[in-house]
This record gives structure tokens, C-alpha cells and sequence, in this order.
């Protein structure tokens, strides 16, 4: 079933989520409502605050996208990618085991037609739940690993236009405005 997306102004984007400590089936027909959702929209990835959920639970598929990366590894060995999406995931942690940062046009579900170039770390290791129960340990680059970080973020109460430049900040805010009078927010 395709749920609502929260846009920007909501509270619920703004809560560091609670972490999930048993995975139901409520919990995992969540999960794929929100892989459903995540496609109508055309993203690559949602987390459960953008529903309006206050949990630490998010899904990520970057099939579709050209060069989503340039390797994979999970438990430390190569992994193909196909073999992980849709990834859906609770709890996760964060690492960057490489200096390097990567700027990237950015957006984000939550707020339509608004991106901005953002820099991240370019490579991520991610201790991720599955919803099976198993912990995984996937490390990668390009685009995954900045979904990753950017639904990691939600999952924290932190928005894709926090991590923007004092400049590209300037350039959003009327971006924002038309999207708020747009959308009636």
C-alpha cells in the first residue's frame, strides 16, 4: 500500500527516531509499504519518519540508477548488488573508513522539487539489521552509500539541506518558500 509522504515542516523529521527492538510482521509489512511507496515516487530511498513513523526502519533500491557504485562489499566480502535490494534495514551505524567526500546533486521525498549539491563521505560502512534478524556489515561508495548516509540522517532528525554549504543554504531557502506555497505547508 502507497502511504503519504511527510514533507518538510512536519515535527516528525525533526525526531531523533526510536530504535526498533523486535521485528514484527506488522513491522515488516510496514517495510513493504514503504519499498511501494518509495517507487511510486521515483526515489531510491525512504526512511520511516517521511511516513510519519517514529522508528528507526528504512528501505533503499538503487538498481535502477546509473552507476550506483563501484563496489560492494558485505561482511567483507564482494557482493552484487542485485542480490541486496530492495535493502530494507533497522537500527543502523555508521562508519567512514576513507577520508574522501564526494559532492552530489541531492534530493529528497520530503521535499519536492527542491535539490542542492551536498558533500558526504564517498565511501560508507554500514552495520545494518535486517529484518530477518541477521547484522550485516556493507561497505560502499557512489550513490548506495550516500543513501545510506542521507536515510541514516532521517533516522537522526537530520535533513539533506543541513548538510548543504552557508551558500547552497541561501540559494534553498527559496526554493523551500515556493515548495511550502506550493504544497500548502
Amino acid at each position: 500500500m502507497v502511504r503519504e509522504i511527510v514533507l518538510f515542516g512536519d515535527p516528525v523529521l525533526r525526531e531523533k527516531c526510536r530504535r526498533v527492538t523486535e521485528v514484527t510482521a506488522e513491522l515488516e509489512a510496514l517495510a513493504a509499504d514503504m519499498v511501494e511507496t518509495m517507487e511510486e515516487a521515483d526515489g531510491v530511498g525512504l526512511a520511516a519518519p517521511q511516513i510519519g513513523e517514529d522508528m528507526q526502519l528504512a528501505v533503499i533500491d538503487v538498481t535502477d540508477a546509473e552507476e550506483p557504485l563501484t563496489f560492494l562489499k558485505v561482511d567483507g566480502k564482494d557482493a552484487v548488488l542485485a542480490d541486496w535490494m530492495p535493502l530494507k534495514f533497522i537500527n543502523p551505524e555508521l562508519s567512514f573508513p576513507v577520508k574522501g567526500k564526494a559532492s552530489m546533486n541531492e534530493g529528497c521525498l520530503s521535499f519536492p522539487e527542491v535539490r542542492a549539491q551536498i558533500s558526504r563521505p564517498d565511501v560508507v560502512r554500514a552495520k545494518l539489521t535486517l529484518l530477518d534478524g541477521r547484522t550485516i556489515e556493507m561497505e560502499t561508495d557512489g550513490l548506495l552509500s550516500r543513501a545510506i548516509q542521507h536515510e541514516t540522517d532521517h533516522l537522526n532528525g537530520v535533513l539533506f539541506i543541513d548538510r548543504a554549504s552557508p551558500a547552497v543554504k541561501l540559494t534553498l531557502k527559496r526554493k523551500i518558500q515556493r515548495m511550502r506555497d506550493e504544497f500548502g505547508i
